[in-house]
């Protein structure tokens, strides 16, 4: 792998020569594929788990990649294919979130931390989850649809978490008003140092000059939402990338410029995590490094803001929020799965069939109507059966393009 010789000198100075090397050579070795469950009751390639991922409870590595678009278990929102170190934000949410909130995801395409938030938020949390590029937004809600099976009734659900997809920018969430937000992760745009290693195109794009242009648009951001979070709330802040410009520096702004208080996380010496790298500066943060840690560059910090008294219960805050997201934002309307109806399972070429976006054959006994079908017990999607055949329901975004036999 050939890297910039600024990025070479920029890690060289913050790691010394002898660590630089170590981490160089990890990037040229083959990145590990981890998987983050929904149930631990439907764990699928069991035959290839290697091994837990140590700060993540469902989350596993695989011996080897295989071919996910061909998986049902996939498709039915079964497992989500995320990368081991940003799994890492589970451990904040289960440290510092006890009771429902209202969250948001600020960058959240293609859904990764978005799907584990709707996992390891307290029950009865509502999430919205944003992103500013349409197209990525349309992914966003896809997964989201798969991982929830969103229905007609969960959003008056209050006992259950719901997510609501939006397409606005940073600055749109002013329009809400001030401190709607009990928790917002912030995965910001950032230079992409961390993806290296599995995004060779991210090489070529790389400069110093893209760096300070991130690290700006970043801070950009963080003032765009702060006033969104309400006092006494908690904001992630995290990268994919290994520069102090855009990690330690700009943590050190937000507190210094926005006045929030920077938090600890408890971590295990084991799992091989880097902390604070900003020469000088002792405050907590986290660093992934794929020399010292089984995955790929991500960087997060844990950001407090002051809290004041505040005596607004969850459930209004909720259904205010949802209101005004209505009316004033670019909502994404998650696919609607039809609730109580009769369920088939099928097998592993229907499925793909179905997948593919072809029209299928149920048994004969199976009642006519919204059907909705499983495999292995996950449900993939529905059809409308009418006895000769079952019509298919699978959005046409979400179906299978690769050709199989």
């Amino acid at each position: 792998m050939q890297l910039p010789d600024d990025f070479v000198q920029q890690m060289t100075t913050l790691l010394g020569k002898d660590e630089y090397m170590l981490l160089q050579d990890a990037l040229n070795t083959i990145a590990p594929t981890s998987i983050r469950v929904r149930d631990d009751n439907c764990i699928p390639h069991q035959d290839i788990i290697t091994d837990k991922v140590a700060w993540c409870q469902d989350g596993y590595y695989l011996s080897e990649r295989p071919s996910f678009t061909t998986d049902p278990l996939l498709h039915a929102g079964a497992y989500y294919v995320q990368e081991a170190s940003s799994m890492f934000i589970a451990q904040i949410v289960e440290q510092y979130i006890k009771k429902p909130v209202t969250a948001l995801d600020l960058c959240a395409a293609p859904g990764g931390k978005s799907t584990l938030l709707l996992s390891h938020l307290p029950a009865g949390s509502l999430l919205i989850a944003n992103e500013i590029n349409y197209k990525r937004a349309n992914i966003l809600n896809e997964n989201i649809s798969k991982w929830t099976k969103c229905s007609n009734k969960s959003k008056n659900d209050i006992s259950s978490s719901y997510a609501i997809v939006t397409n606005n920018q940073a600055s749109d969430f002013a329009k809400l008003g001030r401190e709607q937000f009990d928790f917002v992760l912030c995965d910001m745009p950032c230079s992409g140092e961390g993806m290296f290693r599995k995004d060779a195109d991210s090489i070529g794009e790389w400069s110093l000059k893209n760096v300070m242009m991130c690290s700006n648009r970043q801070r950009e951001i963080a003032r765009d939402i702060w006033d969104s979070l309400k006092c006494g709330g908690i904001m992630i802040y995290s990268t994919c990338t290994y520069n102090t410009q855009e990690n330690e520096m700009n943590v050190k702004w937000i507190a210094d410029e926005l006045g929030a208080e920077i938090l600890s996380c408890h971590i295990s010496s084991e799992w091989g995590i880097t902390g604070n790298l900003l020469s000088g500066e002792s405050f907590p943060c986290y660093h992934f490094l794929p020399h010292k840690t089984k995955g790929e560059g991500f960087f997060c910090a844990i950001l407090h803001k002051l809290p004041t008294d505040d005596d607004r219960s969850h459930n209004m805050v909720r259904k205010s929020i949802l209101s005004k997201i209505e009316k004033q934002m670019h909502v994404m309307p998650l696919h609607i799965f039809e609730a109580d109806v009769a369920q088939c399972e099928v097998d592993y070429n229907t499925a793909l069939r179905f997948l593919h976006g072809e029209a299928i054959t149920l048994p004969q006994d199976t009642p006519r109507g919204i059907i909705t079908l499983l495999y292995h017990s996950q449900q993939i999607g529905q059809v409308k059966n009418i006895g000769s055949r079952a019509n298919n329901l699978c959005p046409k975004a979400w179906r299978i393009r690769k050709h199989f036999t």
